[in-house]
């Protein structure tokens, strides 16, 4: 791939200089990308495009997986930096369209089953006055997403961002994660930010210093099975976007949704 640095202002104007680098994402990845944009295209009738589907669907992963803006993304695929924000966008909103739901999430599970839940903050640039975006726990501005882990720390949901003020329980309650688990009589390992949940949720004790040594080993034990949802916090963060979100909660939003896709998509390979 091709991507681009910025060098000094030369004139008043910066320039954009070409180098190549690597992506970090299997070419898997890409192919599996550039195939749902050849399905939509084709349903769409779409004409000739400056860039085909392998590139389209590399460019809109250089920009979620390295958080590049569009006038580097242009300089680097040879586009205008308005045809990088379409691509962008229109690829992202495939990608979104792929995205499963809860329900389809946990087709196959059932009793005898167990997910991680947990919750993380997306950080974002605003200011002090959106207070629903304010997180006291984190003491920063951010979007609240709740993920289902498997045991081996493979995501098998994100939720849609919420208020980063959002307590994790009422997120997992508003998305519906509590009652479908339950319904399924799949087990759930939460931390203590679930504490009250029922249902199938199993949180650690609280004050185990003041119960019996077993409470502890408990608490331990529940810790190292919970590790998972962790893990799979930072498969959804090394895509840098989502690191300092740049754009408008709507925004955050898709592309959760959009890298959703392609942390849990079955690709050849």
């Amino acid at each position: 791939m091709v991507v681009s640095l910025v060098t000094p202002a030369i004139e008043g104007m910066l320039l954009l200089v070409p180098y190549r680098a690597m992506l970090d994402v299997p070419y898997e990845l890409v192919e599996h990308g550039s195939w749902l944009l050849y399905e939509h295209r084709l349903a769409r009738n779409t004409r000739w495009r400056k860039l085909d589907c392998f590139q389209q669907a590399l460019l809109t992963l250089v920009h979620l997986r390295k958080n590049e803006t569009f006038s580097q993304l242009g300089a680097g695929f040879g586009i205008s930096q308005a045809t990088a924000w379409r691509y962008v966008d229109e690829t992202r909103d495939v990608l979104v369209s792929w995205a499963p739901g809860l329900h389809e999430a946990l087709t196959g599970l059932g009793e005898g089953d167990h997910v991680i839940v947990d919750g993380t903050l997306i950080p974002t640039d605003r200011i002090h006055a959106d207070e629903p975006y304010y997180s006291q726990k984190h003491r920063k501005h951010g979007m609240n997403v709740q993920v289902i882990t498997r045991p081996d720390d493979t995501p098998l949901w994100f939720s849609r961002p919420t208020p980063g003020r959002t307590h994790d329980l009422t997120a997992a309650r508003a998305h519906g994660i509590i009652q479908a688990c339950l319904t399924r009589q799949i087990l759930v390992l939460a931390d203590r930010a679930y504490q009250g949940a029922g249902a199938t949720v199993r949180t650690p004790y609280y004050r185990h210093r003041e119960h019996p040594p077993h409470y502890q080993q408990f608490n331990r034990d529940h810790a190292r099975l919970r590790a998972p949802g962790e893990r799979a916090f930072a498969q959804l963060k090394a895509w840098r976007l989502l690191r300092r979100a740049r754009r408008s909660t709507r925004r955050i939003s898709m592309i959760v949704q959009a890298v959703h896709t392609l942390l849990t998509c079955n690709y050849p390979g």
